[in-house]
């Protein structure tokens, strides 16, 4: 299955043999202190910048319907977010992750994004489409 879109990755979360959880991390793009007047006029633009997490939850694919259903949600926490990081968490023996799992691997996330490591984390558009970043 390609995975393309979030609503591609929900539903391989949703086959997947041991129960999933999905975690996501909501940033937004912000212009750096001391940045140059070129790096302000492509912000401006809407380019560039640093993403700076937000807020990151964790949701079962059973309880999202789709992606419009998520973006929904995000305007009650995060209504400015640029990118979501999306990564899924797999159970062990049909139970699904515990709760000191998902908040160990959430801050692992966030502190990746901070440091602008991406590999393993899924970035998505306020449309649910992958995107490239770099």
């Amino acid at each position: 299955m390609q995975i393309s879109t979030f609503d591609d990755l929900l539903a391989a979360a949703r086959q997947q043999p041991e129960p999933q959880r999905l975690l996501l991390v909501f940033a937004r793009a912000e212009l750096p202190d001391g940045a140059t007047a070129a790096e302000r006029a492509r912000f401006e633009a809407g380019q560039g910048g640093a993403l700076v997490p937000q807020v990151c939850v964790d949701k079962s694919p059973h309880e999202l319907q789709d992606f419009a259903t998520l973006i929904e949600e995000s305007q009650l926490f995060a209504p400015d977010w640029s990118i979501a990081f999306v990564a899924a968490l797999s159970g062990r023996d049909g139970q699904p992750p515990t709760a000191a799992d998902v908040d160990r691997a959430l801050d692992r996330m966030v502190e990746s994004v901070k440091a602008g490591r991406l590999d393993g984390l899924m970035p998505v558009d306020r449309h649910g489409h992958a995107v490239r970043l770099g």
